[in-house]
């Protein structure tokens, strides 16, 4: 997004992508952490990592409407990272509305599905998502 000028080429542009670099690398982390060391997975430190996957995801979900506005990429390049980047906005309420279990299964899916296919997109049809120049 960053090379392609995706949510625009502004200094607002930069510092939301930098912002979300931002949120993305301690939910990260904390996945990394929470994966390789399960006896950690109770502890304070933790549980406040892990308060950077909905920040991140919203971040992401405002980039994707940013891509959808900005209207550099085109096709479906240009509307399914709002669809990618809707982690948060589907998959928080259907954990509180359908509980632990199955709310985790629509968020894995959602993350599954979105981001293949947002891959796709961009592998099989990289002229959607070339910057102009």
């Amino acid at each position: 997004m960053s090379r392609t000028g995706a949510i625009g080429v502004t200094r607002t542009a930069r510092v939301m992508l930098t912002v979300e670099r931002v949120l993305l690398a301690p939910a990260m982390v904390c996945s990394l952490i929470h994966g390789l060391f399960p006896a950690a997975r109770d502890t304070l430190w933790l549980g406040i990592l892990d308060i950077f996957w909905p920040l991140s995801m919203l971040g992401m979900f405002v980039i994707g409407i940013k891509v959808a506005v900005a209207g550099r990429w085109r096709g479906l390049a240009r509307v399914w990272p709002l669809v990618a980047e809707s982690w948060a906005i589907v998959s928080i309420p259907a954990m509180g509305i359908l509980g632990a279990s199955i709310g985790g299964v629509v968020a894995a899916t959602h993350l599954l599905v979105g981001y293949a296919t947002l891959g796709l997109i961009i592998a099989f049809r990289p002229e959607l998502v070339r910057g102009e120049d």
